[in-house]
């Protein structure tokens, strides 16, 4: 009898309304899960959640205040408040550069500004492409990786802007694959900072972004699969060795790649 109850209690266990993979640390991308046709608001930000209830969202490198994860199912809204926590930086110090390797001259300024938009506006896109929920793979099978998410270089002391992806050192001519199923939203070979750069759609915000390129095989619109060779690893743009910089965004968020390859 004591079995029959246990079995009727398992059965009719309620299932939580929302559940999250991905540890809420500053940087990091999270995995949400839901009941389908559920609504869900971030910050106050409407996101869209998949028909099977996958949603997805990711925490800046520098958020202080506590989240807000508000959702709405069947009438019924409920709140969930989830605190951040802080991570520590690579911060480097290097003096004696030129100025020109510091600060570029001011007839690029114009091409820096395009390709910025470029890059922004690909970032932007909201489609409802599924892929963001599974499994990343690493873009190349060897490699150092030689720069960190989250990290900060001082230039003749001067602050520069925080480094927001995972560079991969290896041999120039190194072929690099896709991580993850998506839709090429951006095929440059020649931006001033980035060089060759690749942006994929995964769906609902999510994006990476492969910079310093050697070759790019895929073209705006063209759909890959995870695994697929896109091109070659380089060091095109303002890189000083060989080596592929990803970058892991949600809309305008930068989030920090690694926590979609652990």
């Amino acid at each position: 009898m004591r079995k029959i109850i246990l079995i009727i209690i398992l059965f009719f266990k309620p299932v939580s309304a929302m559940e999250f993979e991905g540890k809420f640390i500053q940087g990091s991308f999270i995995l949400g899960k839901t009941k389908p046709n559920a609504k869900v608001e971030i910050d106050n930000r409407k996101i869209r959640v998949s028909k099977e209830g996958f949603f997805a969202f990711g925490i800046g490198r520098d958020r202080k205040n506590n989240i807000i994860i508000k959702y709405n199912y069947d009438g019924k809204k409920n709140i969930i408040e989830k605190k951040i926590l802080k991570r520590e930086y690579k911060i480097q110090r290097i003096d004696g550069l030129p100025s020109k390797q510091v600060t570029p001259p001011p007839e690029v300024f114009e091409r820096i500004k395009k390709d910025n938009k470029l890059i922004g506006t690909a970032r932007q896109i909201d489609s409802v492409l599924p892929f963001f929920k599974n499994k990343f793979i690493y873009p190349i099978d060897k490699y150092i990786i030689t720069g960190v998410y989250g990290s900060q270089r001082i230039l003749n002391g001067k602050p520069r802007r925080p480094h927001y992806g995972i560079d991969f050192h290896a041999a120039e001519g190194t072929p690099v694959k896709a991580m993850m199923d998506g839709v090429v939203t951006l095929s440059e070979k020649n931006m001033y900072f980035t060089g060759g750069t690749i942006i994929f759609d995964h769906g609902h915000g999510i994006s990476t972004l492969y910079m310093h390129m050697k070759d790019i095989d895929v073209k705006v619109g063209d759909k890959v699969k995870k695994g697929q060779v896109v091109g070659t690893l380089g060091m095109s743009g303002r890189a000083t060795g060989p080596h592929l910089d990803i970058r892991l965004n949600w809309f305008d968020v930068k989030l920090d790649p690694m926590t979609i390859l652990r």
